[in-house]
């Protein structure tokens, strides 16, 4: 396809990056020479530079002969003209990043009208990542398949763990009555696709898929429990962090601080069971005396990724089960294991992830990219003819760097063995390195 990618930020690059990766055509749009010569540097892409909101910059990006356009600048009206004008112009497919997530509340038609396909929020996105988070308390990532019924999670192997030291290949024997299926295992900064003989070692990040209502087995077998959490604290009353209490505040006890004294106070207003605390995150003081050695979870979406940081870690120390940041840097996400939070989050990463899902279409039904490690989720369906339905799956000679997780026929959800057959129009989570993931695709096609 050819695509044209407005905004050469985080999003922008993530985006540009893996689609370019596919080989698909991309054009990358910036008013910054600086962001562009990254962009030159790192991608095999063409770049325009230009606002994405003038006609003459999209003309020059060719955007009449698109296929898709995305538009995510820091600037919500940007994003919003480089849409509209492309739809004008005849591009295809359109998508926007808002900032504000009530971008389009008040208008009096909808994006679809204007020819814009989807807008997308990164703080939305963020919010509902945190909270799928904590509700799987043991989980250090949580992503769902098959409309919910499949999850892949990853969990963090600490010296308790019972399966230090164990072969992959035993602990599937030893555990038939809980299908899984390990598809990776972040290992200091190295992403690894186990075989049947790899090892399990202390500090192991392992990524595995199974049946949603399998996890809390699969929880027990790596030596986690999955607590109930019914206390939660959250510091910044950000977007994330309002979105965060608005979602969780029927359910649990929350309670959010935050330093600024108007924010404070219009979050009073608008939450309906939240506390809201005027305060300082770093306060210990104030932490212990709003009771947070009580906390199931601790959140930290400030707009300060390295206070968020280090008031996660004053959290863990202080015995909070589970703590999670919001960070910008998303170099900081495979260090996450390293410094002891239990996850880190970020806001770009969330939307390029949801904005890939959009533009992918046809055989690949979803993707997922997952914190710290070099590699995707994608759920595709197996054509009649393709590649992968012709054997077992032991004798496919699949595509180094790739790995099939999980098959979905109908209503049955089949986590694969060696003598598993994927048929036509099988639906299959693969888990794929990004070297990998055009060989990948053409298996299916």
């Amino acid at each position: 396809m050819k695509i044209v990618v407005i905004g050469a930020g985080e999003i922008g690059f993530h985006t540009a990056k893996i689609l370019s990766q596919e080989k698909h055509d991309v054009i990358v749009v910036d008013s910054s020479a600086a962001q562009l010569e990254r962009v030159n540097d790192a991608l095999d892409v063409m770049t325009v530079e230009g606002s994405g909101s003038r006609l003459t910059t999209l003309r020059r990006a060719q955007v009449e002969q698109a296929d898709v356009v995305i538009a995510v600048t820091s600037n919500d009206d940007v994003n919003f003209a480089s849409c509209v004008l492309s739809h004008r112009l005849g591009a295809k497919r359109k998508f926007m990043r808002t900032n504000d997530a009530d971008f389009f509340q008040d208008a009096e038609v909808t994006p679809q009208e204007l020819g814009i396909d989807m807008a997308v929020s990164p703080e939305r996105l963020a919010a509902k990542e945190i909270v799928r988070l904590i509700r799987r308390t043991a989980a250090t990532d949580i992503v769902d398949f098959a409309e919910g019924r499949i999850q892949l999670i990853g969990i963090k192997l600490d010296q308790a763990s019972p399966l230090i030291n164990r072969k992959l290949r035993d602990v599937v024997k030893e555990y038939t009555e809980v299908p899984f299926r390990a598809v990776a295992i972040s290992r200091g900064l190295r992403t690894v696709i186990p075989s049947a003989d790899d090892v399990f070692k202390k500090g192991d990040q392992v990524f595995v898929i199974s049946k949603t209502e399998m996890v809390p087995e699969m929880l027990k077998i790596s030596g986690k429990e999955s607590v109930k959490f019914e206390n939660v604290m959250i510091l910044g009353g950000t977007g994330i962090g309002q979105q965060v209490a608005e979602d969780l505040e029927e359910e649990v006890s929350v309670k959010l601080i935050e330093s600024s004294k108007e924010a404070s106070s219009r979050l009073a207003d608008v939450l309906k069971k939240t506390m809201v605390i005027r305060g300082e995150g770093k306060d210990l003081d104030l932490l212990a005396t709003e009771g947070i050695m009580d906390m199931d979870a601790y959140v930290a979406v400030t707009r300060d990724e390295e206070d968020n940081i280090i008031s996660c870690l004053m959290a863990k120390h202080l015995g909070v089960k589970k703590a999670i940041a919001h960070v910008e840097k998303t170099d900081y996400i495979p260090l996450a294991n390293t410094i002891g939070i239990d996850a880190l989050v970020n806001k770009k990463l969330s939307a390029a992830t949801e904005i890939l899902k959009l533009v992918r279409k046809g055989e690949i039904l979803s993707i997922a990219t997952l914190h710290g490690v070099d590699a995707e989720m994608i759920e595709m369906v197996a054509s009649p003819k393709s590649s992968v339905t012709k054997k077992p799956i032991r004798d496919l000679k699949f595509p180094d760097g790739g790995i099939i997780g999980c098959v979905i026929r109908k209503d049955e959800v089949i986590i694969p063995v060696g003598d598993t057959r994927i048929l036509p129009d099988d639906r299959v989570v693969v888990l794929t390195l990004p070297r990998a993931i055009h060989e990948v695709e053409k298996f299916f096609h």
